[in-house]
């Protein structure tokens, strides 16, 4: 099947030299930036990488190189084994954006995902994932890539009526979706018919995205000169699932092997609820989890460290219930 690489973004938002950067350019910016593109939970470090991490040493060995994208900063590696430290290199902004050095800095995850594909001696084959995504049981490589292209995983929604109400566009939790919108139809597909890709770990071709740059260069370069992230950029990810099912490489997953807690995950939900949620995520048939707010998490649940290190194999002991 090839060698796989795993990608992973992060940034320490606490951070001074961080901090006020971000704030300047949030000043200086033009027009009422996204509320979503502001919403400081998207910039803190709770040491979600060191868990992500670990999670795929333990659950993932295969994987042949681990890449951080960041923004001239050195990720803690503490707890990890000499060799996959081994495995793990740095990469600054500066290097995806040579030759489009005028977009940086930039603090959106959408424009620095448009850009991902450019790392140098990347694996054709290499699996996405945003900082609070972790793997919690072993997987193995044919649980991201069939022989023709990747393994999909999300649902076909029906997004003509949020596509047309202009209103919904301000909404925080709905821009990914007007997102997703945009990518689908940059393929061909309407809003009425999109492929839906989860929050979770993202298999890609570079190759695709290659040919996807070459294609849309235009949108490529709109899309990575936002320093903020809006409802006028498509996201990568998206775009390269809906192209990889039109030309038929893709399989989509016909079943749910991911546990997915966002940001707000306790406005509809009790405690007692999102906990179940959480030690839901130890089931053999659960290989992902992904925690958008871990603070929040923490703030409610006092032990969710002690779960998430259950779930990812490095407790035996499973956590009393509270």
């Amino acid at each position: 099947m090839g060698e796989i690489d795993a990608v992973i973004t992060w940034v320490d938002g606490s951070a001074l030299v961080h901090s006020e950067k971000r704030a300047r350019f949030m000043s200086a910016a033009e027009q009422p930036l996204h509320g979503n593109a502001i919403n400081p939970h998207r910039w803190v470090d709770s040491d979600e990488l060191g868990y992500c991490l670990r999670s795929i040493e333990l659950n993932a060995p295969w994987i042949r190189r681990v890449w951080i994208i960041t923004d001239d900063q050195q990720p803690r590696l503490a707890k990890l084994s000499s060799a996959f430290r081994a495995k793990i290199s740095i990469i600054d902004h500066r290097e995806i954006f040579a030759g489009y050095d005028h977009v940086l800095p930039t603090f959106n995850s959408i424009s620095i995902e448009t850009m991902l594909w450019r790392i140098s001696d990347l694996a054709e084959q290499f699996l996405y994932f945003n900082d609070d995504v972790f793997v919690t049981t072993p997987v193995e490589p044919d649980d991201f890539f069939t022989p023709t292209g990747p393994v999909l995983r999300g649902h076909w929604a029906d997004h003509g009526d949020l596509e047309r109400c202009a209103i919904k566009r301000s909404e925080v939790s709905l821009l990914n979706h007007f997102n997703q919108i945009k990518s689908a139809a940059m393929i061909g597909y309407g809003a009425d018919h999109i492929f839906l890709s989860a929050h979770v770990v993202h298999p890609m071709l570079r190759s695709v995205m290659e040919k996807l740059f070459a294609e849309h260069s235009d949108s490529f370069l709109e899309n990575m000169a936002h320093r903020f992230r809006g409802t006028e950029q498509f996201l990568p990810q998206a775009l390269h699932n809906h192209a990889c099912i039109r030309d038929g490489s893709a399989a989509i997953l016909d079943r749910l092997d991911h546990l997915h807690l966002p940001i707000g995950m306790f406005d509809e939900r009790t405690v007692d609820q999102v906990r179940a949620d959480v030690g839901a995520a130890a089931s053999p048939a659960i290989k992902f989890l992904c925690i958008n707010d871990l603070p929040m998490l923490e703030h409610h649940i006092g032990d969710a460290r002690d779960w998430i290190e259950y779930v990812i194999g490095l407790r035996t002991l499973k956590p009393k219930a509270a």
